[in-house]
C-alpha cells in the first residue's frame, strides 16, 4: 500500500515513515500544504495522513480543496488541536478521522486499517475485473480464465489505474504522475517500456484486452470484443 504523509514535523516525519516502511507500507512525503495538495491530486494513494497545521496552506484548507476536485482517497488527519470544534472541523471538511498528537503507533495503525475496510472506497477493492481477466492489488497478481503471473511493483500501479478507468484513454501526463509522482523525474520512455510489459502479461494470461496507443494522448485498455 501507498501512503502519502502530509507534515511540516521532519522528526515525526522520519520516525512515522521508518515504522510504516518496517509494516510494508510505501509512504511519500510532504511538507507544506501547496505541495501536499498537489501530490494529493496527482498521484495515487491508499490512504493520507494530514497534519492540520502546515506551512502555505493549512491542512483543512487543502482538505477541503482536494475534495472539491473530488479527491476519494481516505484521509487520516494527525493534529495536535484535540479540542471537540477542531475535530469536528476537520470531519466536516471531509477527512475520515482524526487522530491527536502524540499517539502511539499501534493506534495509528489500528485507525488505518478501520478507514480501510470501511465500504464505499475504491481503495478498498479487494480484485478488479474488466473483461476476461481479474487483478488482486495487494498481491499484484492477474489472473486469466486459466493462466495467471505476478506483476512488479510499477507493472502493479499501472495495471491498476487502466483497471479503475476501463475503455477511458489516460494521458501519459496522468499515467507518470500518478504513477511515478508529480516530483518523480522520470523519462517518459520508461513509461512506453512498462506499457510493454503490460501487454506482454495480457498475453501471457491468455488476454483478450488491449492496451491501445491513443496517438499523440496517451493510452486505454480495451476488451477487443466489445
Amino acid at each position: 500500500m501507498r501512503i502519502l504523509l502530509i507534515e511540516d514535523d521532519t522528526r515525526l516525519c522520519e520516525s512515522l515513515s521508518f515504522q510504516l516502511e518496517k509494516e510494508n507500507y510505501t509512504v511519500d512525503i510532504c511538507h507544506d500544504g501547496d505541495d501536499g495538495l498537489r501530490w494529493m491530486l496527482e498521484a495515487v494513494h491508499d490512504i493520507i495522513l494530514l497534519d492540520r497545521m502546515l506551512p502555505v496552506m493549512d491542512g483543512v484548507s487543502i482538505l477541503k480543496k482536494a475534495r472539491a476536485s473530488g479527491l476519494s482517497t481516505p484521509v487520516l488527519m494527525i493534529t495536535a488541536l484535540g479540542e471537540l470544534n477542531d475535530k469536528l472541523t476537520g470531519l466536516d471538511m471531509g477527512a475520515d478521522d482524526y487522530i491527536v498528537k502524540p499517539f502511539a503507533f499501534e493506534e495509528l495503525l489500528a485507525r488505518m486499517r478501520t478507514i480501510l475496510r470501511r465500504p464505499g472506497k475504491w481503495e478498498d477493492t479487494h480484485h478488479l475485473t474488466f473483461g476476461d481477466v481479474t487483478f488482486h492489488p495487494s498481491e499484484k497478481l492477474l489472473c486469466g480464465h486459466t493462466v495467471s503471473c505476478t506483476l512488479s511493483k510499477r507493472e502493479s500501479e499501472l495495471m491498476e489505474m487502466f483497471l479503475r478507468n476501463p475503455a477511458q484513454t489516460l494521458p501519459r501526463s496522468v499515467l507518470l504522475s500518478r504513477v511515478w509522482g508529480p516530483d518523480f523525474g522520470v523519462e517518459e520512455g520508461n513509461l512506453d517500456n512498462y506499457i510493454h510489459f503490460l501487454r506482454r502479461r495480457l498475453h501471457t494470461v491468455e488476454s483478450r484486452l488491449e492496451l491501445k496507443t491513443v496517438r499523440g494522448i496517451g493510452y486505454r485498455l480495451e476488451d477487443s470484443h466489445d
